[in-house]
């Protein structure tokens, strides 16, 4: 396991409303670091939602969601320690991938271009690519977000169907990356109509059913 500093997300008794609606329904789970967590249930069970408000994106109707124990949306605004894909990335369309990155990494570090032509190989792109990646596959897009979610090294990664339109080789690929960041010790969670993909890479699972959550390994 890597030496970084260790995480633990606590989602204590959450429930989550829509003008009336419950969408989740007194959640309750432990994470912590050099683990991978698998939520598993159908579209509209709540998955998303949860990862939303464990990112900060949307606000609890009840109960407290907690990082290393400061509580999300009052001690922090948002889980800013960590690499997200949750529905589709903004990327600029008329932009190579490389550029995409390159924009977004130097908003918040110095411009490392080797680094960063490290980071889009590791997912299996090839960075002096030109085209644009309005013209990119499904699975070079999905590629491309994993590359922007891991790109500052973060120590936790919420990703909501992370092997969305990858062949089996990217599939494969992508697999292996997760399996060596866990390895380096991040706490990884991560939804998935796959079983494969759970069964292969999670050590807890939980089922989403009806806005309740149940541990099922």
């Amino acid at each position: 396991m890597g030496t970084g500093r260790q995480y633990t997300i606590r989602v204590k008794n959450v429930s989550k409303d829509f003008n009336g609606v419950t969408v989740l329904d007194h959640i309750s789970i432990s994470l912590e670091s050099g683990k991978i967590y698998g939520i598993v249930g159908h579209n509209g069970s709540g998955k998303t939602v949860l990862f939303k408000l464990i990112c900060g994106f949307l606000k609890c109707s009840s109960g407290e969601i907690l990082v290393n124990g400061k509580r999300i949306g009052k001690d922090l605004n948002m889980l800013t320690d960590a690499g997200v894909i949750i529905e589709d990335p903004a990327f600029l369309r008329n932009w190579s991938g490389y550029r995409n990155l390159e924009f977004l990494y130097t908003i918040r570090n110095r411009n490392n271009k080797q680094y960063l032509y490290s980071v889009i190989r590791k997912v299996g792109l090839e960075p002096e690519e030109r085209k644009a990646v309005g013209k990119y596959s499904l699975g070079m897009r999905q590629r491309l977000a994993i590359a922007q979610a891991i790109m500052e090294d973060p120590p936790i990664l919420i990703l909501d169907e992370p092997m969305n339109g990858l062949d089996k080789h990217g599939i494969d690929e992508m697999r292996k990356l997760f399996l060596e960041m866990k390895a380096e010790g991040k706490l990884i969670l991560m939804a998935s109509h796959n079983k494969e993909d759970i069964d292969t890479l999670c050590d807890e699972v939980y089922q989403m059913e009806d806005g309740r959550v149940s541990r099922i390994r």
